[in-house]
């Protein structure tokens, strides 16, 4: 199934010629046939000799209805361009081609209507040739003529053989599993509720299917579908659609939205673009200019940010980033217009190169200008990896929508960047750039190395305050660790291998002096407060994380060995007597309640122990290896081994 667009001036016979064609009237507001005058957008179908059903999107012709012109020919396949053989070629028509060759629509033919009022073959002739004139160097310079007549039936079969044999040549629209239908028109129906139609691109849609329309985050449900008339249960794409969506009011719905599933369409205020500027427009096109927007079925004002340089002139090309009045559901490579909104009149167009730049660029920076030139002509698997070049890897529907490689294409892509070392897997599976990836290890060894050198006396980085800095997912920094034979972690904390923590002589002293007052009383140990006027509150900080001291509440700790000896005792206790008290740990090793309660009560906090009334009980945490007996180390010489 195809969908073509009819183009050219109003008094030039679309509307006639298609209903010669297909039996339906294009016209279907009053006014339209009050004033035999196309308004709006009109729709019709025909089955060919090939037996294909063919769309057909009939436009406005006149210059009034220019922007409803735009908002139709932006899915078709192919384009029949309307010229009055008796009257030959018209300023609109100028501009309906201008805006076919900036959508790129390089396959129709040239119908050259009311052939019957043309007597003399010399003046068709001349027609002929000043349309082969205007089709020149345009993406319709190779499209064939046919002289008909609607009202005599004259041609028309001609005209449908060559439609059939221009749409033979077209690449099948793909079921890229991204649906998108740009909604042309909507209306309600008693029993029914909301309808949307429009042209179907990127993938299907079935009846159940969850949709979301964009720009608003839209949420229902396809109850039903229609395609020329015909209720089916999926739409492909390539054909006119009616999208009978449940949950949706018709007044929330406009001509604009986008069709989609949920999360697949993530409306934008900012687009980064490659635009050509129309040679025929007579001023340049300056910075911050205010134009109008037309994509898919949608318009919106905008502002031009030039790129390069303060300005563009006509018949140039350039990059420019459009800041958009109101936000639009666009897609990579999606095709666009601009218009200055006065005098109107179109000015150029070109392709989406970025739909989610996210932020404003600064100008004239080659680092821009070169990503920008990498989604323009570099390969798929460089697009790829330049996708994933952000700080968090991917999964592969988000590498699909960052990059705008269809499904269909994917896998050959990953295949082929990884095969290039473009890419870097990771669990899930997500990936992320090799670039991006070598980026973080180099700001992981900074981030530590900085560390290491403010803070000597720890071990390492907390886990947490790492990626904060590094601004990365925590499965991203658990991979960036295990991948790197330079850094290791060990549970909360991170750190170069080379890094080792090491105590001055006046340090030693100090240490020694601690290790001397833990020795005296073990289970009765100096508080922190008093710790911490021995030795500082670095250093004691750093015998902590190393181990060497437990601290089991906020004013108290005990040497690593006496807090093994604690903990053992603990446990050999329950084991035997099934409970234990505090009082029983105070008998034992002749300390104090205070002492015995903070031991239990740190416990309970790591489930090794249960309180039940006044005594513990076997909680449910694993015993810790570092307490298991087969494992267990003597430590007593812990402190006095630190160099």
């Amino acid at each position: 199934m195809r969908v073509i667009g009819t183009a050219g001036h109003v008094d030039h016979g679309k509307s006639t010629l298609v209903k010669r064609l297909t039996g339906i009237d294009p016209d279907r507001l009053a006014e339209e046939k009050a004033r035999a005058l196309t308004i709006d957008l009109g729709f019709a179908w025909l089955t060919l000799p090939d037996g294909e059903t063919l769309g057909i999107v009939d436009v406005p012709g006149h210059r009034d209805f220019i922007e409803n012109m735009l908002a139709g020919v932006g899915g078709i396949d192919a384009v029949m361009l309307v010229v009055a053989a008796d009257e030959g070629v018209m300023p609109q028509t100028r501009e309906h081609l201008a805006i076919l060759d900036l959508l790129g629509i390089d396959a129709g033919l040239v119908a050259l209507t009311r052939a019957d009022l043309v007597e003399d073959p010399e003046w068709l002739e001349l027609v002929k040739e000043e349309v082969l004139e205007l089709l020149e160097g345009t993406s319709l310079a190779d499209a064939p003529m046919l002289p008909v007549s609607a009202t005599e039936n004259v041609g028309i079969d001609e005209l449908l053989e060559s439609l059939s044999e221009i749409l033979a040549r077209r690449p099948e629209r793909l079921d890229g599993d991204q649906p998108r239908l740009p909604v042309d028109r909507v209306f309600s129906m008693s029993g029914f509720g909301t309808v949307v139609t429009g042209t179907l691109t990127g993938g299907s849609l079935r009846t159940g299917d969850e949709i979301e329309l964009q720009p608003g985050n839209l949420h229902g449900r396809i109850r039903g579908l229609q395609s020329y008339q015909q209720k089916v249960q999926q739409a492909f794409p390539g054909t006119r659609v009616a999208v009978n969506i449940s949950g949706l009011a018709k007044s929330s719905v406009a001509r604009g939205h986008v069709l989609g599933r949920p999360g697949q369409l993530q409306s934008t205020m900012l687009a980064d673009v490659k635009f050509r500027y129309l040679s025929t427009v007579l001023q340049p096109l300056r910075h911050n200019a205010e134009v109008k927007l037309f994509t898919g079925t949608a318009e919106t004002s905008a502002r031009v940010r030039l790129l390069v340089g303060d300005e563009l002139v006509p018949g140039a090309s350039g990059w420019l980033q459009l800041r958009l009045a109101r936000p639009l559901p666009l897609a990579h490579y999606d095709r666009f217009i601009l218009r200055r909104p006065s005098p109107a009149e179109t000015i150029g167009g070109g392709v989406v190169i970025d739909p989610q730049p996210g932020r404003n660029w600064k100008r004239n920076q080659p680092k821009v200008l070169r990503r920008l030139q990498v989604l323009t002509d570099g390969s798929p698997a460089e697009r790829l990896a330049l996708a994933a070049g952000g700080r968090n890897p991917l999964t592969r529907r988000e590498l699909q929508r960052e990059s705008g490689i269809g499904s269909e294409a994917l896998e050959s892509t990953l295949a082929a960047a990884l095969q290039q070392n473009l890419l870097v897997t990771l669990e899930g599976p997500r990936w992320l750039a090799q670039s991006a990836w070598s980026t973080l290890k180099r700001q992981l060894h900074a981030i530590l190395d900085g560390f290491h050198k403010q803070y000597p006396l720890r071990r390492g980085m907390p886990r947490e305050a790492l990626r904060s800095q590094l601004r990365i997912e925590q499965a991203a920094l658990s991979a960036l660790i295990e991948r790197d034979d330079e850094v290791a972690g060990s549970g909360d904390i991170v750190h170069l291998r080379k890094h080792v923590v090491s105590f001055s002589p006046e340090q030693r002293i100090l240490v020694d002096r601690l290790t001397d007052m833990l020795r005296e009383k073990p289970f009765m140990p100096p508080s922190w407060t008093e710790a911490v006027a021995v030795t500082g509150e670095e250093l004691l900080g750093a015998l902590l994380e190393n181990g060497d001291l437990v601290r089991v509440a906020p004013d108290i700790l005990f040497a690593e060995d006496s807090w093994r000896e604690l903990v053992g005792a603990v446990l050999e206790i329950i084991e035997i007597d099934g409970s234990v008290s505090a009082s029983q740990l105070r008998d034992r090793f002749e300390t104090s309640r205070k002492y015995a309660i903070g031991l239990l009560e740190s416990l309970d906090d790591a489930r090794i122990t249960r309180r039940e009334g006044d005594v513990r009980v076997r909680g449910a945490a694993p015993v810790p290896p570092e307490l298991r007996r087969e494992e267990s180390e003597t430590s007593h010489q812990h402190l006095h081994s630190r160099e």
